[in-house]
């Protein structure tokens, strides 16, 4: 058997060399190091840290550096005073050892602007230029304050006490400083300088260390992880430089490798997830077989290919399962689909290897084979019935499953695969149609019944909304008294045309059965049942209570697929009727599918007062130990016995059965199809209870029916203006 799986492709991830990963991680890297923002919060708080120690250091040492400045200077000027005075030591300390003369040299040669100088008592002996202050001299000099700053050190005061002159004097000095402030300000601004450097170059070298040992790989793990969020089955990862085994290295390292291993279970199960999407999308779950889906794609593949290409010959088999839900409804969906599994394994081994066998439904098969020039369809229909002949055992329970088989041709029957497939299904339902377990090979004669058939529906849908649909009524006879006791409706649908009448009827025979099959049964029955009720409530209402009940046939259909009990209930209280004066007819098929609840809707609609009759009785398969369960009131004997029980012995004794059987379950039985008096006579004689036929009147629309009423003289014979209708 030709496989019918179809690979997936899958993307694959983009691999990279480690060596490609590294200068591509380089590259990215030396981009983003540098606007890394966590790097430039650590760089910030580094360079501000140093540039803060540095200034503590400076402002340490500052204060040294100002004092050996100023020891420098205060020593010079001791050594330009020492030389100025006279180098005589004298006795007497009370003159002045410098002269007047040399305080100008000092003031024109020095930074020393003014002297002042003191005997031992500190008393002036002299003073030249401009001079210090001179308050409190003593007590600086014992408080070993010997030099004054002025505030912006330009000028310095100094008091030489005799110990620095080896003299007996003390002599105060005022004298420029500027040589203090330069070196002052160049220190500070070369140790700034050193600083900024200093920190600028740690900066630096802790930029690059942090850059290199922690951003680096940071970074590489941020993309890494960008990366895998973008394209988490295909991710290009990065690699650092150099793979380390530190803690930020390591941690790098089991990030990619996670990062690896998911795209791989992902592309795994996206893989997983394509397949089984294809299978859900393609294949039947409970066979195997490829569904109605893929039977399209194969099909239109073959017609492309073979019948197209190389001229061959197909044949599409459309196959349902006869019964197939019986084994459901009895056995349980498990039985039934262990049924299915079975009949798919022999449909598989009944057809050649280049078959395509899909299900199409629940109970449905389709097969596509590929014709040699030797070979008829006809065989592999033999097939398929030879694979169901034989019973099929599950859970030690034997099932006989048949089937209905339709045929179409390519390219006898169409070239495209929705057509050809059509074609198939309308020779299915001609199969179906003529009695099932049997084939069907298309025809254009099939088409011309379904197109007549789709038209039909469509015109059905038209009369339901345009309201053209009319009820007749067939009186119904009291064959003792000669009573009208009511009618029976029927539906007649009067469809416009072009024509000179403006429209013609459609026999029920033909549409009936398709709105049957379509369900739209179920509104126009709902119509029927109501406009019935109508029109008995306003006979009731010109005095014919004795003739205004009306029979109304139930569809089988509207029986089982609509909620009969609350309709009836809703159209009562709607027009008012007395459930008396409604009969429902029902047929004997309608007990067959689900007798429980069918016996139960019947009791249901018996407690809401109505009667309930049997139409059609004896043509169906009634068992007589259900027939007393049915709450009945009335059997009416099929107009088909009536019509030959003159002439045939059988018909005869089924209608006198029928007579003593109602009888003796305490029934009424009416007979319809009464056409002469010779029935007439017959089934009084065998005690009949009431009739129905074209002998007292044909079905005649509603007010017919009333002329009919007002004119009865209850002798069964048709009123004189009525007499000739047919």
């Amino acid at each position: 058997m030709e496989s019918n799986s179809q690979g997936t492709d899958t993307e694959k991830p983009v691999k990279s060399t480690p060596r490609q990963g590294r200068r591509e991680a380089f590259r990215v890297s030396a981009l983003q190091i540098w606007g890394s923002r966590i790097g430039w919060k650590i760089t910030i708080r580094a360079f501000l840290t140093l540039i803060i120690i540095q200034m503590l250091a400076l402002a340490v040492m500052l204060p040294h550096f100002q004092n050996e400045n100023i020891d420098y200077i205060k020593e010079t000027g001791r050594i330009a005073v020492l030389s100025a005075m006279d180098g005589t030591i004298r006795s007497d300390s009370n003159i002045s050892p410098i002269s007047e003369q040399s305080a100008a040299t000092l003031a024109a040669r020095t930074p020393i602007l003014g002297v002042a100088v003191y005997d031992l008592e500190y008393n002036l002996l002299s003073a030249y230029g401009t001079l210090p202050p001179l308050d409190d001299l003593q007590q600086k000099i014992a408080d070993g304050h010997s030099v004054t700053l002025s505030r912006r050190k330009d000028f310095m005061d100094v008091v030489y006490a005799p110990l620095d002159l080896a003299r007996p004097y003390t002599i105060a000095v005022h004298m420029r400083s500027e040589k203090l402030l330069t070196a002052l300000q160049n220190y500070i601004t070369n140790n700034g300088i050193i600083m900024l450097v200093l920190s600028g170059l740690v900066t630096i070298v802790l930029m690059l260390s942090i850059g290199r040992w922690l951003l680096e790989p940071v970074i590489l793990l941020r993309n890494n992880l960008i990366e895998a969020a973008k394209h988490p089955e295909t991710p290009k990862i990065q690699y650092p430089r150099v793979e380390t085994s530190d803690e930020v290295g390591v941690a790098l390292k089991i990030a990619n490798d996670l990062i690896r291993q998911n795209a791989a279970n992902l592309l795994r199960l996206r893989s997983q997830a394509e397949d089984r999407i294809h299978r859900l999308a393609y294949f039947d779950r409970l066979t195997n077989l490829p569904n109605r889906s893929m039977f399209m794609e194969k099909l239109e593949e073959y017609i492309k290919n073979h019948v197209i290409k190389q001229d061959k010959r197909l044949a599409i088999m459309a196959i349902d399962l006869d019964n197939f839900k019986d084994v459901n409804d009895t056995m349980g969906h498990e039985v039934g689909d262990k049924v299915l599994e079975a009949i798919a394994y022999r449909f598989v081994h009944a057809m050649p290897d280049n078959a395509v066998i899909s299900r199409a439904s629940a109970d449905e098969f389709n097969v596509l084979v590929l014709l040699g020039d030797k070979d008829r369809p006809q065989d592999y229909v033999n097939n398929i019935f030879e694979a169901l002949e034989e019973p099929i055992s599950i859970y030690q329970e034997s099932f006989k499953i048949g089937g209905s088989i339709g045929v179409s041709h390519c390219p006898d029957d169409g070239i495209e695969a929705p057509k050809l497939l059509k074609n198939a299904d309308i020779a299915l339902n001609r199969a179906k149609e003529e009695g099932r377990n049997t084939a069907r090979y298309y025809s254009e004669e099939f088409d011309k019944a379904v197109q007549k058939r789709f038209q039909m529906l469509r015109d059905l849908r038209v009369a339901l909304d345009e309201k053209q649909f009319q009820l007749h009524y067939q009186p119904q006879f009291d064959l003792h008294t000669g009573k009208m006791i009511g009618s029976e409706a029927l539906l007649r649908w009067w469809k416009p045309d072009k024509s000179k009448k403006g429209g013609h009827f459609v026999s029920p025979a033909d549409f009936i059965p398709v709105a049957e099959q379509s369900g739209l049964i179920v509104p126009i029955g709902e119509w029927v049942l109501r406009q019935a009720c109508t029109d008995s409530v306003a006979w009731q209402k010109e005095g014919f209570d004795t003739a205004s009940r009306v029979a109304v046939n139930i569809s089988g259909v509207q029986f089982h697929r609509s909620n009969l009990v609350r309709i009836v209930s809703d159209i009562i209280q709607e027009t008012g009727i007395e459930p008396r004066f409604l009969e429902l007819e029902v047929t004997e098929s309608i007990f067959m599918d689900d007798i429980e609840t069918t016996v139960a809707t019947l009791k249901k609609l018996h407690e809401l007062g109505v009667d309930l009759a049997i139409d059609d009785f004896g043509t169906g398969y009634s068992s007589l130990s259900y027939l007393r369960q049915f709450p009945i009131d009335r059997l009416k004997i099929d107009q088909s016995f009536i019509r030959n029980a003159l002439s045939n012995p059988d018909d005869m004794a089924i209608t006198k059965t029928i007579i003593s059987l109602g009888h003796s379950l305490s029934l009424s039985v009416i007979a319809e199809g009464v056409e002469t008096q010779e029935h007439e006579n017959f089934l009084k004689q065998e005690g009949c209870d009431e009739v129905q036929g074209f002998k007292y009147s044909k079905a005649i629309p509603a007010p017919e029916l009333v002329q009919f009423m007002r004119t009865y003289a209850n002798d069964l014979k048709p009123p004189a203006k009525l007499a000739t209708v047919k």
